[in-house]
């Protein structure tokens, strides 16, 4: 299904989490977060494998990729140098960039949070990349936090990390909505008392007490069996 600016609007209400919950894979390690809190990403991934020291490959991806993507960088597993600084972020915004997001550290920590572009990353670095034209490559499938992120998949953020949204993310967008939905009626319930162990969909304390009397059994059974 194609990704439109209305499919962008809906996902930008609802949070990673409200999906994340539902997937097996295809989430990004918790030490990738946005500069500040209040940053949210959503868009079709443009990727960019970086090696050695060498940023060219990134500057190629802002005039290349399509307005709306998310930068999605995978460092090569290198946390020394930053590829993305104050200015790289306003190039990419002024690129029509949604938003970047680093398997790295970036750096201009304080512009970056002043900023109102979304950028995620694993912390911050003095010492940065160069652009030599040596290495690089764009739109591979890459690695980022631990997840695989091929150009074209759906990156989804906000201030608990990033997640790659499934293929099809119709089914899981819909579902995400019920669930925010619901949790505006469930948030009043909590606070006039309610208790996950009456939940409506799992009974928590008779799973417990029966899984206690069943562990008190076998341990008797056996006890006899001496």
């Amino acid at each position: 299904m194609e990704f439109t600016e209305e499919i962008r609007a809906r996902f930008m209400k609802v949070s990673p989490a409200a999906i994340g919950h539902h997937i097996a894979g295809g989430f990004m390690k918790a030490e990738i977060k946005p500069v500040t809190d209040e940053m949210k990403v959503c868009g079709p991934a443009y990727t960019v494998h970086l090696t050695e020291r060498d940023s060219s490959a990134l500057y190629y991806a802002l005039q290349k990729a399509p307005k709306g993507s998310v930068i999605v960088v995978d460092r090569a597993a290198d946390h020394t140098f930053a590829c993305v600084g104050e200015f790289v972020a306003e190039m990419a915004k002024g690129c029509g960039m949604a938003g970047i997001v680093i398997d790295g550290p970036a750096t201009d920590k304080i512009a970056l949070k002043n900023s109102s572009f979304p950028v995620f990353c694993t912390g911050y670095s003095p010492v940065t990349s160069i652009v030599t034209g040596t290495s690089g490559e764009v739109e591979v499938d890459i690695e980022c936090g631990g997840a695989v992120v091929r150009t074209g998949d759906i990156i989804l953020g906000d201030a608990d990390g990033v997640i790659v949204v499934p293929e099809d993310f119709m089914p899981y967008l819909e579902d995400a909505e019920v669930k925010e939905a619901g949790e505006v009626k469930k948030r009043e319930e909590l606070r006039k008392g309610m208790i996950y162990n009456r939940r409506e969909d799992f009974d928590v304390v008779k799973f417990f007490e029966y899984g206690v009397n069943k562990a008190i059994g076998d341990v008797k059974k056996k006890e006899c069996n001496y």
